[in-house]
């Protein structure tokens, strides 16, 4: 992969192209429902209320995640849909959108940001200074912890 070709992308929902809503949800089925498995339903209202931050590279969206408004989850913000697609793992792609999106948490916002993360994540997660909150619980079908990066 070469940098050249890549960029990060950070936008509001209407702000984004059909191209690339259409390279969000792609990868998002192709990691979350045909990768691992989840049958949940992806579209759920939060998109709208959210900042899409996305790494594009020939036209796919190869890492994202979305950073949902506070008070529309959770009363803090929020951060979901971290993705990686497979061919482009191990190579800290999924850290870097995290850092990027917690700065800009950190910068306009000032208040935590509370997760559900995958379990078997829990380590990378509190690698970025996230707390665990809650005990495990089974979330589409996955086991998930509550997390919290206070400020």
């Amino acid at each position: 992969m070469t940098q050249v070709n890549m960029e990060i992308v950070k936008k509001r929902f209407y702000d984004l192209t059909l191209d690339e809503l259409y390279a969000i949800i792609r990868s998002r089925i192709e990691v979350f429902v045909i990768d691992q498995h989840i049958i949940y339903q992806d579209l759920d209202f939060l998109d709208q209320c959210s900042t899409h931050l996305f790494i594009k590279f020939n036209g796919l969206a190869i890492s994202y995640l979305r950073i949902i408004d506070p008070g529309i989850k959770y009363p803090e913000t929020s951060i979901g849909r971290v993705l990686t697609l497979p061919e482009f793992r191990r190579q800290g792609l999924s850290k870097k959108l995290l850092e990027i999106a917690i700065e800009e948490v950190r910068k306009n916002k000032k208040m935590p940001i509370k997760i559900e993360a995958q379990e078997y994540l829990l380590n990378f997660y509190k690698s970025l200074g996230f707390e665990q909150l809650s005990s495990p619980f089974i979330l589409e079908g996955i086991s998930h912890i509550s997390m919290i990066l206070s400020n």
